[in-house]
């Protein structure tokens, strides 16, 4: 048979393609649920979007137990209890163009009785406590009360658009000393 009639395929031009920003969750099994991932994965890229970085920044979230956020508490911060969520701000660029924020831990348990108390659903409560630490590695602070004030309206504003209309911050109504 001859080769009349075959042509060479036609290449598809090569265009650059944007990055794909990936936002590492990790997790144990245990802490595992239908949606939780991409409800944690939701809440922290609503907190890029909110700040136009979308597609220009990426961050990790850790759900830990209460003893691997009560040592990070004590080597970072000096105070040896558990805390519901600390941030570790890492900015660097990975590869250019793309920064890498750090890395938000949250005690799972802790959430888990947070929820409770407040009466409000788990996966609520660790959207919250996600974009509370990711504000956290964008500058955002709650030290005194006009910071508090401007970061629980972005909180709230963050929060409202993932649905979560009933969760707020457990000290939101009180005031900072």
């Amino acid at each position: 048979m001859g080769s009349k009639g075959l042509r060479r395929p036609l290449r598809k031009p090569e265009f650059p393609r944007a990055p794909v920003i990936r936002i590492e969750i990790r997790a144990p099994r245990a802490y595992h649920a239908p949606g939780r991932i991409a409800g944690l994965r939701r809440a922290a890229r609503a907190v890029l979007q909110r700040h136009g970085l979308e597609n220009r920044a990426t961050l990790t979230v850790a759900l830990v137990d209460e003893e691997t956020i009560r040592q990070l508490n004590w080597t970072y911060r000096g105070i040896d209890a558990p805390t519901d969520v600390l941030s570790f701000p890492t900015p660097v660029e990975i590869p250019p163009g793309i920064r890498y924020l750090g890395d938000v831990v949250i005690a799972f348990p802790y959430a888990v009785r947070q929820a409770q108390r407040e009466g409000h659903p788990l996966d609520g409560e660790l959207a919250l406590l996600t974009v509370h630490g990711v504000l956290h590695l964008l500058g955002y602070d709650h030290e005194d009360e006009p910071e508090r004030r401007r970061m629980w309206a972005v909180q709230r504003e963050i929060l409202h658009q993932l649905g979560f209309l009933e969760v707020a911050p457990a000290d939101e109504g009180e005031e900072v000393v």
